[in-house]
């Protein structure tokens, strides 16, 4: 196992030692991870504080969506927001996640290290709120890098507090979603408060790091110009950070993993923008100096 400075370990019975302690192959999103099973209940919170096992939704390799080149993204389990457009309501709750062992994590990033190398790819962690975890995708980062690998945090920014600045400094490209650019928005779509996003996009330029931006643009929702210009004007405190913004245009493909949860879905009969409504959006950041995608 990678050991990483001001992390203490796991006690190895935990792991390697404990009588119920199994390890087996997860089939479908988790293939090819080991999963400790048979941790109690207090084992598994001690283990998750340390980092040495994450509850992992599910992964899948890709090109040109979590960050540059071919990555392999890991979907967290566990999230304390509650987004109304949100695609994947089966992530919110950690313990619906596979418990994964940091060694079998490292080991699946350095079986594909090749491939990101060739492809100026690497590993990006998403969610669910990958910053539920800060141990465990932090020792994973710090894994990478000293195999060369590039890093993307895939986050809200909800929970920035949680990470140190040893922490940001593994951290290569954050996609940091700004959901709404003003209190009363943000609470209304997420449930939550704005400012932590802002102070960790800040966090994240004053150490040097760069950010994609995203902005999920909801007919009726975010889409106001009032409250674009707000994120708008956000964006410009991150500075040269920010190197583009993608606007991403709400669709209905979440729509059906609500109704299997047996959840009220706010948007049942929302529509996705028109590209006039994209057309305005994106000329309102690019006259601030961005990049839009």
């Amino acid at each position: 196992m990678v050991e990483s400075t001001g992390f203490r370990s796991t006690r190895q019975h935990m792991l390697r030692e404990n009588k119920e302690y199994v390890s087996q192959t997860l089939m479908g999103g988790l293939s090819g991870f080991e999963s400790p099973v048979g941790l109690d209940r207090r084992d598994r919170l001690r283990a998750l504080k340390t980092g040495d096992i994450g509850f992992v939704h599910s992964w899948d390799i890709n090109t040109s969506v979590d960050g540059p080149g071919t990555r392999m993204t890991v979907f967290l389990s566990g999230c304390p927001l509650r987004c109304q457009y949100c695609q994947n309501p089966d992530t919110w709750k950690m313990r619906d996640g596979k418990p994964v062992t940091l060694d079998a994590m490292i080991k699946k990033i350095e079986r594909y290290k090749d491939l990101f190398k060739a492809t100026n790819g690497g590993i990006t962690f998403s969610g669910g709120e990958s910053m539920m975890q800060p141990a465990f995708v932090s020792r994973s980062f710090r894994a990478a890098k000293e195999m060369g690998v590039h890093t993307c945090l895939d986050t809200s920014g909800f929970l920035g507090a949680n990470y140190t600045d040893e922490m940001i400094d593994d951290i290569d490209l954050c996609l940091l979603d700004v959901k709404s650019g003003d209190e009363q928005t943000y609470k209304k779509v997420t449930g939550g408060v704005l400012q932590p996003t802002i102070d960790f996009g800040q966090r994240l330029a004053k150490a040097g790091k760069k950010i994609w931006v995203r902005f999920v643009l909801v007919p009726g929702l975010t889409s106001s110009e009032e409250n674009v210009e707000n994120v708008a004007r956000i964006c410009e405190t991150f500075g040269d950070a920010v190197e583009h913004i993608d606007v991403l245009g709400f669709h209905q493909l979440g729509r059906p993993k609500w109704h299997e949860m047996r959840l009220d879905y706010p948007l049942e009969d929302q529509k996705g923008p028109s590209a006039e409504l994209k057309a305005r959006v994106k000329a309102q950041f690019e006259s601030h100096g961005f990049k839009v995608y």
